[in-house]
């Protein structure tokens, strides 16, 4: 089996050093998955420049996207990192692990969006129209439908890639559900 490091800075094109400095100055390190994007001469930016884009979908209610697809995709990098963020987002440990299950008691339209991304995330897009029309009762727009399943690709394309990769995680893992 090929293995795939997790690049040096010394390893990548000047375009991904000058992402590695502005990602350590941010994070205090640059996190093993976006190193790895630096395989590529593209793949880093261009994810970057996704992941910061204007999203009516931020905050805790990203996090919820965050955390219910990485949960669905069994993505143990993923799991971990968003734990971490949900918490200084302000989720206490039972209310990730709740989120993580596709659910928000907690808050109803955290709720309908945490149901509607897990029928999204595990059906691949035919969900049930009835989660969308319980996430529109909720509160949502349709801006926040549309920001939501971008939320979802946004997230599908790291957890897909660690999941390829196996590269190591390097945040607390996240505890693993029953």
């Amino acid at each position: 089996m090929t293995t795939i490091n997790v690049p040096t800075r010394e390893e990548v094109s000047p375009a991904n050093q000058a992402i590695f400095d502005n990602l350590k100055k941010g994070f205090g390190m640059v996190p093993n998955l976006f190193a790895t994007l630096a395989h590529s001469e593209n793949a880093l930016a261009t994810y970057m420049a996704f992941q910061g884009a204007k999203s009516s979908v931020t905050g805790k209610a990203r996090e919820v996207v965050n955390l219910v697809v990485s949960q669905v995709n069994e993505c143990e990098y993923c799991l971990a990192a968003h734990t971490m963020v949900g918490k200084m987002s302000g989720f206490s440990d039972a209310q990730i692990i709740e989120i993580r299950r596709g659910h928000a008691s907690f808050d109803a339209k955290l709720d309908a969006l945490a149901r509607l991304t897990k029928g999204i995330a595990q059906s691949r897009g035919h969900v049930d129209h009835g989660l969308v029309e319980a996430f529109f009762a909720a509160g949502w727009t349709k801006e926040n439908l549309v920001d939501t399943i971008v939320a979802i690709g946004d997230k599908t394309v790291t957890n897909y890639l660690h999941s390829t990769t196996q590269i190591p995680v390097d945040f607390p893992a996240a505890p693993r559900l029953d």
